[in-house]
């Protein structure tokens, strides 16, 4: 059975009541697995979601803030496949999760459930009106909401490991005060997994500006740039290079050409870190606060010099080269 359904089939339907059974002598508890786990994490979700439906619109209800994903970022073409089905199906068959908020502009707080809401709320906004939010209320602390919400969100994959770091670092701060091995223990996660997902939110977002999209920033990345990241001088390299990786992108993306990806990214990022003294080194051409280019030295003092497409004028590029190619020493003395 995929994940989906997993997750699927464990909101569906709670587990049927244990039967008694004779009494029989205790034998040493199995040592937990990632499985055992994640089917505990699931049997509590089930448990939590047996509650009769009702039907609403979406706005009725506010977003909670503690949910991973951040749905200022949902567009149709991310929702796509979601909207269909739940055209489809008329509703979502799965439904999601609110609690009341008495003293709150709307009458209701969702907890789970940020794309069913979006893709409901666009399909009334495009011609389908009359097609309501299936929800279940359930009374939850926020403690018990977002562990609620992590056991469906670990399932998806369009939620990045930087939006579930900063979800993370928000939890174990305001649930758990500061501690991540209490916070590991109740969401049923590795003590060192959730470091690494933590550990994202140390990048700079100069240097997450040079991956194309948040997707493509993962925890096997961080693994590799935080070490180099904590280094100031490192850092200094690093943001340098990934201004020049960014205005690539910017022009990749006018041209209709393919990205960067998160690995390639990654690897130029670290070469400019650890690159020697003497070797090849890279210098952002800057006019009027925007990169335009790229300046490449050698050892043997050669550049090249590489310029992005802009709208700055034959003058204002002049302008920007000057002061480089005054300070470079390159001309030969007179002899």
């Amino acid at each position: 059975m995929s994940r989906r359904s997993l997750i699927g089939e464990a909101l569906a339907s709670a587990p049927a009541p244990a039967q008694p059974v004779a009494a029989e002598p205790k034998a040493a508890a199995p040592r937990p697995t990632f499985t055992s786990k994640r089917l505990e994490a699931f049997g509590e979700a089930a448990r939590m979601l047996k509650r009769p439906t009702i039907r609403l619109k979406p706005a009725e209800c506010s977003i909670w803030s503690g949910n991973a994903r951040d749905y200022a970022l949902l567009t149709e073409e991310r929702v796509r496949s979601l909207i269909d089905s739940i055209l489809a199906e008329n509703g979502n068959r799965i439904p999601v999760v609110v609690r009341r908020t008495p003293n709150g502009e709307r009458p209701y707080e969702l907890v789970i459930g940020t794309r069913r809401h979006w893709a409901i709320s666009w399909l009334n906004a495009n011609h389908y009106p009359d097609i309501e939010l299936v929800a279940i209320i359930d009374d939850l602390d926020d403690e018990a909401a977002f562990r609620l919400a992590d056991v469906e969100n670990r399932e998806r994959e369009d939620i990045s490991d930087l939006e579930r770091g900063q979800n993370y670092k928000h939890a174990v701060d305001a649930y758990y005060d500061g501690v991540q091995s209490r916070m590991a223990d109740r969401v049923k996660l590795s003590k060192s997994m959730l470091a690494r997902y933590i550990g994202l939110t140390e990048i700079p977002q100069t240097i997450i500006s040079a991956f194309n999209s948040p997707m493509d920033l993962q925890v096997r990345h961080g693994d590799k740039l935080l070490p180099l990241i904590r280094q100031p001088a490192l850092r200094a390299k690093m943001e340098e290079a990934a201004r020049t990786i960014a205005a690539e992108q910017s022009f990749r993306q006018s041209g209709d050409e393919p990205p960067i990806g998160g690995a390639d990214v990654v690897a130029r990022l670290i070469k400019a870190a650890t690159l020697r003294p003497g070797r090849s080194q890279k210098a952002v051409i800057e006019a009027q606060g925007v990169a335009i280019g790229q300046v490449d030295r050698d050892r043997a003092r050669e550049w090249s010099i590489t310029l992005n497409p802009s709208d700055l004028s034959v003058d204002e590029v002049l302008a920007a080269l000057r002061p480089l190619l005054e300070n470079a020493k390159i001309l030969k003395k007179p002899s």
